[in-house]
């Protein structure tokens, strides 16, 4: 019951911190238009390079050192003030490069200013700590405050395009004060430290380990947008930004059970209860799968309507883009599952990285080609091909590991379930006028339709479902 808590309420965190975009991305649509939501899109994409070389993949590796030595209060305190001063030094560094970089840059000062607030953020994200000792209820709850004020001042003082960057400081400047308002509850945790018997820079090594496939996967996740910048137009960026933001939103509901899993099961392996993280693997793999399908199948299916209600006429060429886009939910919950899940808490840090190696490499090769042909619809494709390229190979890697018919129950049925979804929704959605309401009887129809039909082919997660119900009871 605690992972299943954990879970609902980190669910309930990524989808808040994406709640804001989601309510303000039509009012922006309409004030900045595809030219300012392309300058974000783009000047943010840049950031988030100095943010990542900052970072140095103290996310993951902090969640899991702690999660190691969250039984033993003197070593977690020890642990987390070298892991938390480290990042400080190593985002100062990043700092002085990124004024490096604004001197010989010509264009787009202030925006990249505004910006650059979310890199001093980053020197202050210390929510690796709270998903290493399994809370994560106080980040949804100290957030929540920052993110209504956040969403009040956006409608309040960005009226027009040349608002565009105070828009962008006050989304940098939330990501701050969020950060900062953690910090209280330390005290539950961690006690006093003698800082003269830190040893900092030994957490430098295996933070890199991790952080080569954080910069894999960045590239992949950020790159698209800065070719797309760079090779087109700032427009085109804009509208691979919102249906990347889109598919995001709905993946964060998905991708949640990476980071409750990874310290549960990196707890577990320590433990040397192998069997026992297979198990949990399985239980996770067909769990997100029989989330992520309807939400694949329903999104391409509503697209259509969805995206003039929503964006406006001005964004109609984010329509395809989300319609092929959305064959990402089922592949990232996959490689969430196998990777985030397995691999990393189990030390199998080489595959890992391997994995989204590969799917850096595949994204910016077949970019190239893919968007001087079709723009942002190849920018689109090649991300569909590199998170196969992830998936395909973690599963190549864990062939000898797991049991295939265990890891892939009950995924037929899924499918079968979302594909007649899927054609129902779809021809309703050609039929039905274009407004919100008819939209809302769609998605209500296609979860309808998906669920009977899971019911009807008794799958197991029904069954699971309701035994996690009687035994709450």
């Amino acid at each position: 019951m605690q992972v299943i808590k954990n879970y609902l309420y980190n669910a309930s965190y990524q989808v808040f911190i994406l709640l804001i975009p989601l309510i303000t991305t039509p009012y922006l649509a309409r004030v900045l238009g595809p030219t300012g939501v392309g300058i974000n899109a783009y000047t943010n994409s840049i950031i988030q390079y100095f943010i990542l070389f900052g970072s140095i993949g103290v996310n993951l590796y902090g969640n899991r050192q702690i999660a190691f030595v969250r039984d033993d209060r003197d070593k977690m305190t020890k642990t987390f003030y070298e892991i938390f001063l480290m990042r400080i030094m190593t985002i100062t560094l990043a700092y002085a490069a990124f004024l490096i970089f604004l001197l010989l840059n010509g264009s787009y000062h202030v925006y990249y200013l505004a910006q650059s607030i979310s890199i001093i953020a980053a020197a202050f994200d210390i929510s690796w700590f709270f998903m290493g000792v399994e809370n994560f209820g106080v980040t949804v709850l100290r957030n929540f405050v920052v993110k209504i004020i956040t969403l009040i001042s956006i409608f309040t003082f960005v009226k027009s395009f040349d608002d565009l960057y105070i828009y962008i400081m006050i989304l940098s400047l939330s990501l701050l004060i969020g950060n900062m308002t953690l910090f209280p509850n330390l005290r539950r945790y961690i006690g006093k430290v003698n800082f003269k018997n830190l040893k900092i820079w030994q957490h430098l090594k295996p933070s890199m380990v991790l952080f080569i496939p954080q910069i894999a996967t960045q590239i992949y996740l950020v790159v698209n947008k800065t070719m797309l910048g760079s090779m087109t137009s700032v427009q085109s960026a804009g509208y691979f930004d919102q249906s990347d933001k889109m598919i995001k939103m709905i993946l964060a509901i998905v991708t949640a059970t990476g980071t409750v899993m990874l310290p549960h099961v990196a707890n577990a392996f320590m433990k040397g209860e192998v069997e026992k993280t297979k198990q949990f693997l399985y239980n996770s793999f067909s769990f997100v799968t029989a989330l992520s399908v309807p939400m694949m199948f329903g999104i391409a299916a509503v697209a259509q309507k969805f995206v003039p209600l929503f964006f406006t006429h001005k964004f109609l060429a984010v329509t395809p883009l989300m319609m092929i886009e959305a064959v990402v939910i089922l592949l990232i919950a996959w490689s969430n599952a196998l990777g985030t899940q397995y691999l990393l808490p189990t030390n199998q840090n080489s595959a890992f990285t391997k994995s989204v190696v590969l799917g850096a490499v595949v994204n910016i090769v077949v970019n190239i080609p893919l968007i001087m042909l079709w723009g942002a619809l190849g920018a689109t494709l090649s991300t569909v091909l590199s998170e196969l390229a992830v998936t395909g190979y973690q599963l190549y890697v864990l062939r000898r590991q797991v049991n295939y018919r265990s890891l892939f129950m009950d995924t037929e049925k899924y499918l079968l379930a979302g594909v007649v979804m899927f054609i129902a929704v779809f021809i309703l959605d050609e039929k039905l006028v274009n407004s919100w309401s008819m939209l809302i009887i769609e998605v209500v129809v296609g979860i309808l339709i998906y669920a009977i039909l899971l019911i009807i082919m008794k799958a197991k997660i029904i069954k699971d479902a309701k035994m996690m119900f009687k035994n709450k009871n």
